[in-house]
Formats: C-alpha cells, structure tokens, sequence
C-alpha cells in the first residue's frame, strides 16, 4: 500500500509545504518525511489528523490505485452492434461484478428469442416503448418506467413503438 505517495501527491495539489503540515499536525518534518517516502507506517489516529489537514476522508487514503474512482469519457465507450436484431449496446461502465449499458432498439428490434445468464439486471426505459417478458410476466413500459428480474430466467425485451427505444440496464453478477 502506497499510502506516503498519496499523501504527498494530495499535499503538492493543495500547495502544503511540510511546513505547514508539521504546524497543521504537530508531527515533526522528518516524520512526515519518512511517511511520505513510505519509509515508516502511521497509526490510524495519524492518518485521521493527516486525512483531516487534507481534507481527505480517512478512507480515501487507505484505496489501494485499482480501488479509486474511473472515469471513461463517451468517446472512450465500447459500443457491441449485433447485425441480426439490430441492437447498439453502449458500456457505460463497470465495477466489480456491476456493469452499466444503454441499449439501443430500433422499431421492431428485440433482444432475439428468450435468453437468460447469470445475475440480476435493473432496467430504466428512457426513451420509447417496449415489451418486457419473462415467465408469464409481460408488460409494456414506456419512458420512465423501470423493471428488474433474476436473468438467469428466460426473458425478452422489443421496441413495440414507431420511435428508437433506448433502455439503461444495470447487470450484476458475481465475478
């Protein structure tokens, strides 16, 4: 764990000086020094007094790299087009066994027959209307409008309007 980097990246974007930190803490420069070189390990009431001069939560400094927030900007987006139905499927974003997508359905376009996989899906239609179908469940949603169910039972969705229907669905699955 990389805590010193962190600390002394966080310091030089808030233009501290060690310094101002040893006033702010009352630790000695050579300790911050060492802590920031990673050269000795803090007590967690220590990290509390540094996170609290950084106005850091405490928990921040202690995410390891992968663990931070990641960003991906829309040009950066993996886009999957699948020919048969038609469908654009962009990733927004993922996280641990979370992935976020925004579909696409032309009118008429479906996800194909009944499908199922593993995990549990949330979907929120944002634009048009659509069946959705799973078991003996069927519904037509439109703008606004959210489902949810277990994937790993059949189900089917279609843009039964004249418009493009475009659906966000959140897909969890244990990794």
């Amino acid at each position: 764990m990389d805590i010193g980097s962190k600390i002394r990246s966080i310091r030089n974007r808030k233009k501290l000086t060690i310094a101002q930190m040893c006033e702010k803490t009352g630790l000695s420069k050579g300790f911050i020094s060492n802590i920031e070189n990673n050269n000795t390990s803090p007590s967690i009431s220590t990290l509390q007094t540094i996170a609290a001069v950084l106005k850091v939560p405490l928990p921040y400094l202690l995410l390891e790299k992968d663990e931070h927030m990641t960003v991906k900007r829309k040009n950066e987006r993996e886009v999957s087009t699948f020919k048969e139905s038609n469908l654009k499927v962009e990733h927004l974003a993922s996280r641990g066994g979370l992935s976020v997508r925004l579909v696409e359905f032309p009118p008429g376009a479906s996800t194909g027959g009944k499908n199922a996989h593993e995990g549990e899906e949330c979907h929120v239609v944002i634009k048009g209307k659509i069946l959705a179908e799973q078991g003996e469940d069927s519904y037509t949603l439109e703008e606004g409008d959210t489902f949810s169910w277990c994937a790993s039972v059949p189900h089917y969705v279609k843009n039964i309007g004249v418009d493009v229907a475009k659906v966000l669905i959140a897909v969890f699955s244990e990794e």
